[in-house]
C-alpha cells in the first residue's frame, strides 16, 4: 500500500477490512483533517464495468448530506489503486455493539432504528437505495450518533455478490427475498433488511441460520420470520408487528417508506 495517495491522503493505519475493500485511517494534507479511505481489493479493480459503476455510485452517494449518513468526500485512482474517501468516525459498528451486549435494550434499539430510518428516508427521497443494510455498515460514534455507511456501493458490487463468499456471508443474513432471487430491488428491499436489523438488535441474533449463504438466502425466500417475542418475551407486541411488516415476503405489503416506520416507532417514545 502506498504511503500517500495522489499526494493528498497520507495513510496512517488499517482500521478494517470487508468483502470488497480495506479501510484505512488517513490524513488529508490539503484540508488538514482525518478521513477514512476505502481501497478496493484487486479482484474488483480488474473489472472495468465494475469500476465505472463504482465511480457513478460513489458520486451519487457523495451528493447525500444528512446527519445519519457517513459523508463521502472524494474518489480517485493512484497507480491502479482505486479508493473512496469518507468521513472518519471514532466509534464502533452496530454489529460490534450487538455482539458486546448480546442484544440491545428496547429503548436503545428503537432509538437506533429511528436514526437508521432517518438516513434511509433521506437517501430514498434522493433516489438512492442502499441494498446492503446490515449492522456492519451502521456506525455509532462517540456521541452515540448513528451513521449509515456505504450508500450506493452495494449496487456496484451486486453482480459479484453471490460469487464473493466473504461479502455474501456477511450480507445474506439481511437479504430481502427479492435480492435472494435476483429480482427487482427498490426502497422496500432496504426496509426488509432494516426489519432484520431491528430483529437482531432486540434478540441478539439473526432470524435464520444455515451452513451456507444459499441455505440462508432460501430461508429468506420461503420461511416466515419468527416473532422477536418468541426469543425475548419482554419485547412489546407492537415491535413484533413492526418487524413482521418490514419483513413481509411481498414488497407491496411492507411499509411504504422509512418515514412510516418512524411514525410507528415514535408511538413507543410518546
Amino acid at each position: 500500500m502506498k504511503e500517500i495517495l495522489n499526494g493528498r491522503y497520507e495513510i496512517i493505519e488499517e482500521v478494517g477490512s470487508g468483502g470488497m475493500a480495506q479501510v484505512y485511517r488517513a490524513k488529508c494534507n490539503v484540508l488538514n483533517r482525518f478521513v477514512a479511505v476505502k481501497v478496493l481489493k484487486q479482484e474488483f479493480v480488474s473489472d472495468p464495468d465494475f469500476i465505472n459503476k463504482f465511480k457513478q455510485e460513489s458520486m451519487s452517494a457523495a451528493r447525500l448530506n444528512h446527519k445519519n449518513i457517513v459523508n463521502v468526500y472524494d474518489t480517485g485512482v493512484d497507480e491502479g489503486i482505486y479508493y473512496i474517501v469518507m468521513e472518519y468516525l471514532e466509534g464502533i459498528t452496530l454489529h460490534e455493539l450487538i455482539q458486546q451486549n448480546k442484544g440491545l435494550s428496547i429503548d436503545t434499539a428503537v432509538d437506533i432504528c429511528i436514526q437508521i430510518c432517518e438516513a434511509l428516508d433521506h437517501a430514498h427521497s434522493n433516489g438512492i437505495i442502499h441494498r446492503d443494510i446490515k449492522p456492519h455498515n451502521i456506525l455509532i460514534d462517540k456521541n452515540n450518533q448513528v451513521k449509515v455507511a456505504d450508500f450506493g456501493i452495494a449496487r456496484a458490487v451486486s453482480n459479484k455478490t453471490m460469487t464473493n463468499s466473504d461479502n455474501t456471508l456477511g450480507s445474506v443474513n439481511y437479504f430481502s427475498p427479492e435480492q435472494a432471487r435476483g429480482g427487482y430491488i427498490d426502497e422496500k428491499s432496504d426496509i426488509y433488511s432494516l426489519g432484520i436489523v431491528l430483529f437482531e438488535m432486540l434478540t441478539g441474533e439473526v432470524p435464520f441460520k444455515g451452513d451456507s449463504a444459499i441455505t440462508i438466502a432460501l430461508k429468506h425466500v420461503n420461511e416466515q420470520i419468527p416473532k422477536p417475542t418468541s426469543i425475548n418475551k419482554e419485547i412489546p407486541d407492537f415491535l413484533d408487528e413492526i418487524v413482521l411488516k418490514c419483513t413481509n415476503k411481498k414488497q407491496t405489503l411492507r411499509y411504504n417508506s422509512a418515514n412510516a416506520i418512524i411514525s410507528d416507532l415514535m408511538k413507543f417514545k410518546a
